[in-house]
């Protein structure tokens, strides 16, 4: 297979140069569960109880013995109603206990006939349906085990931990403190959206997107806003932000253009460990550091900006968060298209899902320049073609969600 051209790190490699440079924050806080969504779990959790903590009802109907329904339909009496949160006597032998759904399990009985399969009267209850012993009781323990691992740490929180985290009476969890990411954006053609378009200018989209991509992955942001083609203006920036952040994105004025300062600057102030990528899109994105903090300065087109962002950004910072699933899995769809070129660059395509035939596939956006962020927006992830390689319609190809490079 084809190699990337030797002056041009190839993505594998550019990833594992990034993580290397750089390690958990060990800053920490306790935050209430209210506060904690999306947060990095600092500590694991251990299970002081179990939970449920003891035999409950799985459904509402009658707590028995079941040896005391020798043959079907059987009348027993009903001894005592049992309700969630409430804490029964144990069932008398030839009776039953009316019992509804989370409802502890009274002693001696041993399984829950569930109320469509019994018919009450005035004087108690017939069984009209065999029962097994155990059948219909949840067990104490059953959901999780007193002493286990509930919630290891380096796990991101999402609504279902702290859920978990209540049901054991955890009010507050220890989490890595947010990443501080300094960010801004270059170019004197860049307008502000509220601004009037003038010849010569643009809107500033790049802002936005990196704004809300750092957002979406729970950073504490320091938005230095837009800063002037200038040398002096971008050391400053960058001086500014490594005193301030724990990493800093820069968007534009990394390639080898006479108004591409960024790059100079950095060289000025710090250290470039890498330049130059063999993907596509994206080639010109820098990483270094300023003293001790490290810098990344993406492409300025927007698509290259987004999806070295996806690749590259995102795993660093789910480094520097605690987490301990960094890197995205891919998954193998058909495409329902075809990329006939070899390429000498790894190449992602921006792609959505689609159903032909019934067949869930991925249909391509028809144009896949590094300045077209409506590609971004059509699509649901990105293609992944390896160096050298093609694609025919109906091959299976690997596929990265966004919301799994961005999760």
């Amino acid at each position: 297979m084809p190699s990337s051209p030797p002056s041009l790190t190839p993505v594998a490699s550019a990833l594992s140069q990034l993580l290397n440079q750089v390690n958990p924050l060990a800053r920490t806080e306790n935050l209430p569960l209210a506060q904690a969504l999306n947060r990095v779990l600092a500590k694991t959790q251990i299970a002081s109880i179990n939970v449920p903590p003891t035999d409950n009802s799985a459904m509402d109907g009658y707590a028995i013995q079941c040896h005391d329904i020798a043959q079907i339909p059987t009348h027993l009496p009903i001894s005592q109603r049992i309700c969630a949160g409430d804490v029964p006597v144990a069932l008398s032998a030839q009776t039953v206990a009316r019992i509804f759904t989370g409802a502890p399990i009274p002693a001696n009985a041993d399984a829950v006939v569930m109320q469509e399969h019994c018919q009450a009267d005035d004087r108690g209850v017939t069984v009209l349906q065999a029962v097994k012993v155990g059948q219909n009781i949840r067990r104490a323990g059953e959901d999780i085990v007193q002493g286990s691992d509930v919630l290891r740490a380096g796990c991101r929180l999402r609504a279902q931990e702290l859920g978990l985290a209540a049901s054991l009476g955890i009010g507050k969890l220890p989490v890595y403190q947010q990443v501080k990411v300094a960010v801004f954006t270059t170019g004197d053609e860049l307008l502000e959206p509220d601004e009037p378009l003038t010849p010569g200018k643009i809107y500033n989209s790049n802002r936005y997107t990196l704004l809300g991509l750092l957002q979406t992955l729970g950073c504490q942001i320091i938005d230095l806003g837009q800063v002037a083609d200038h040398l002096a203006a971008t050391q400053a920036a960058l001086s500014q932000a490594a005193e301030q952040a724990d990493l800093i994105i820069t968007t534009g004025g990394v390639s080898v253009g006479e108004e591409d300062h960024v790059r100079h600057a950095l060289l000025a102030l710090g250290r470039l460990h890498l330049w130059k990528i063999a993907v596509k899109p994206g080639k010109p994105l820098a990483f270094g550091q300023i003293n001790t903090t490290p810098f990344i300065g993406l492409p300025g087109n927007p698509v290259s900006a987004f999806v070295t962002f996806c690749l590259f950004v995102a795993p660093l910072l789910k480094k520097m968060q605690g987490l301990t699933q960094i890197h995205a899995r891919a998954c193998s769809l058909p495409a329902y298209f075809a990329w006939p070129t070899a390429g000498k660059r790894q190449e992602y395509l921006r792609a959505r899902l689609a159903h032909v035939d019934g067949r869930l596939g991925l249909e391509l956006y028809p144009h896949q320049g590094s300045g077209v962020l409506s590609s971004v927006s059509f699509s649901d992830g990105l293609v992944e073609v390896p160096i050298g390689t093609t694609i025919q319609h109906n091959e299976m190809v690997q596929f990265y969600f966004y919301s799994e490079l961005l999760a």
